[in-house]
């Protein structure tokens, strides 16, 4: 079928749902809801026989909802409705949500229902359990929705609050008085409710010496204490811990309040935006090894099950900024020092990485300059993983992976990948050229034709896509946990695989054989040319786009690489 998909943005479930569908062999344009205008437009334009919008925050225009079919995905069970879903089901507590793909009519989310998934509420923050849980009920619906719609036979069924089955209700926009934590009472559980409730947007408004502060991430820690709740006790790798009534949480990043009048406000890591306040409170570190034994902070953990070890890294978003890259360097070294002979990559769920922090480069002093120097540390981290020639090395991704985090992933000896990840091959939308070694890994594992044309092309992609053109070598299905079981079981039989000793030999004959036939270096100081370019010509576009980014500037238009119905077929290398 010709599909339009229409949406408040190209975010992770709407890539999600655009690989899916054209993974199943419909032509599916994108359209972004920038006015009532442009929607039309790209409906006259594309004609779609079914349009699905995954994200929307804006009604589509009643001549479009009445002349064609529009379903819409609410992240909630049959009868719920209203804007903030998911913060009422993490600041109630509830065990189980759901998500419901419904059709378009005058009332909001009150249309007929296609379908609807139930899922496990999970113990984490809103953007995590979204871009996990809620993403793998979507596109479940969806595409038991596009069945039915494609088959013809299927009625829709009305939204009756009277049906046993129907068990949401209509909820009001969660307000910050609600948000707001009450450090004198609340206790760490309800703390950490109301953080993760909130964590990519709009944040817990809060006050910390004196200023106003959105809270961003919630996290537990399980020994410190102190004596006044609300107080910072400590910081740990950019976070900052506060005290609660029973207990203390982490809080990974704020946003300063907005001044009217004032420049535009944006995350960045807790400790950097009160630096000036922080003279008195002690960096609390903990060791990637210790932290995989205990439930507090820490971006980077590492255990070791026989042979096999597991480097685990989770930043905030994905985004690795440079002290983050020499963090993981330094762990990534003690665990290629470790007696293993497999070492696994990677978050147990969530992102992989998205490459270098833009965030932190838009509030640095001199933003070029820090870009040159976070590229840089990626690259030094991917260097150390290209040279690991005594024991095989697996990235392992649970969620999804963009730009030099992708390539970061590509570095390893072998990628596992969870069916539902997607994957962006590209630095193009950022206006970069790339670095990481793509030149030198992307190429040899999709050949040149193909490389050229994902990250020209800058669409996403399925993971069995990926699969299919050599970019991953394994894919596995199930949730979050039950792909890192998978892991786990996978990497133990390699451990123990006859043939690893002679792969270990084919590996350092092969990196040597390169070496020979070009030096890594000479890969790192071609791409490192151009990315310099980007990061210091007046004409280049990276600056502006990293800012609109950053300040989420909606764009005028919808890229053009979305715009048309992209149908063709997938091109695969032979299995």
């Amino acid at each position: 079928m010709r599909i339009l998909l229409i949406a408040s943005a190209f975010n992770s479930l709407t890539q999600r749902v655009h690989a899916e569908l054209r993974g199943r062999g419909h032509q599916v344009a994108v359209q972004l809801a920038l006015g009532d205008d442009q929607m039309r437009a790209a409906v006259d334009r594309t004609d779609p026989e079914l349009i699905l919008c995954p994200m929307l925050t804006k009604a589509v225009p009643e001549d479009i909802w009445r002349s064609r079919t529009v379903l819409i995905v609410h992240p909630g069970p049959k009868g719920d409705r209203g804007p903030s879903s998911l913060d009422w089901a993490i600041t109630e507590g509830a065990e189980r949500w759901g998500v419901t793909v419904l059709q378009a009519v005058e009332e909001m989310d009150a249309g007929d229902i296609w379908a609807s998934v139930e899922f496990p509420v999970a113990d984490c923050g809103k953007s995590e359990l979204y871009r996990n849980e809620v993403a793998d009920a979507a596109v479940e619906a969806v595409l038991l929705a596009v069945q039915r719609y494609e088959g013809g036979l299927f009625t829709p069924e009305p939204l009756d609050y009277d049906r046993p089955d129907v068990h949401g209700r209509l909820r009001p926009f969660l307000r910050q008085d609600v948000r707001r934590i009450d450090w004198a009472a609340d206790d760490t559980a309800t703390v950490l409710r109301k953080l993760r409730a909130a964590d990519s947007q709009p944040g817990v408004l809060d006050e910390l010496y004196g200023r106003e502060y959105f809270l961003h991430g919630g996290h537990p820690e399980d020994e410190l204490r102190g004596p006044v709740p609300g107080a910072v006790l400590a910081t740990r790798d950019g976070a900052i811990c506060r005290a609660t009534v029973d207990g203390a949480v982490w809080i990974a990043q704020l946003r300063p309040r907005r001044t009217p009048g004032g420049p535009a406000t944006f995350k960045q890591p807790a400790a950097t935006v009160l630096a000036d306040e922080l003279h008195r409170v002690c960096e609390v570190p903990v060791t990637p090894s210790a932290a995989a034994r205990r439930a507090t902070w820490s971006e980077i953990r590492y255990h070791e099950d026989g042979e096999v070890g597991f480097l685990e890294f989770a930043f905030p978003s994905g985004a690795m900024s440079t002290d983050q890259c020499r963090r993981l360097l330094a762990a990534y070294r003690e665990a290629a020092d470790r007696p293993t002979s497999v070492l696994v990559l990677g978050a147990p769920r969530d992102f992989y990485s998205n490459g270098i922090h833009l965030n932190v480069i838009e509030g640095a002093p001199f933003p070029a300059l820090e870009s040159w120097e976070n590229i840089n540390a990626m690259d030094d981290v991917v260097a150390a993983i290209l040279t690991t020639t005594d024991k095989l090395t697996v990235s392992a991704l649970a969620g999804n992976a963009a730009a030099g985090g992708l390539m970061l992933a590509i570095a390893a000896d072998e990628v596992w990948c969870r069916e539902s990840a997607v994957l962006n091959p590209h630095y193009r939308l950022m206006g970069l050229y790339g670095s990481e070694y793509w030149t030198y890994t992307l190429p040899g594992r999709v050949g040149a034709e193909q490389a050229e044309r994902l990250t020209t092309e800058a669409l996403p992609l399925g993971a069995d896509h990926a699969r299919r053109i050599g970019l991953v070598d394994r894919t596995a299905g199930g949730d979050a946990a039950g792909f890192r079981r998978w892991v786990a079981r996978e990497a133990a039989r390699l451990a123990a695989s006859p043939e690893l000793t002679g792969r270990l030999v084919d590996k350092k004959r092969r990196r040597a054989a390169d070496e020979e036939a070009k030096p890594l270096a000479d890969y790192r100081a071609e791409e490192l040319r151009r990315m310099h370019a980007n990061f210091y010509r007046a004409d280049e576009p990276y600056h502006t786009l990293r800012r609109n980014f950053v300040h989420k500037v909606c764009p005028v238009a919808t890229p053009e690489h979305l715009t048309g119905l992209l149908g063709r077929p997938e091109q695969s290398r032979p299995e």
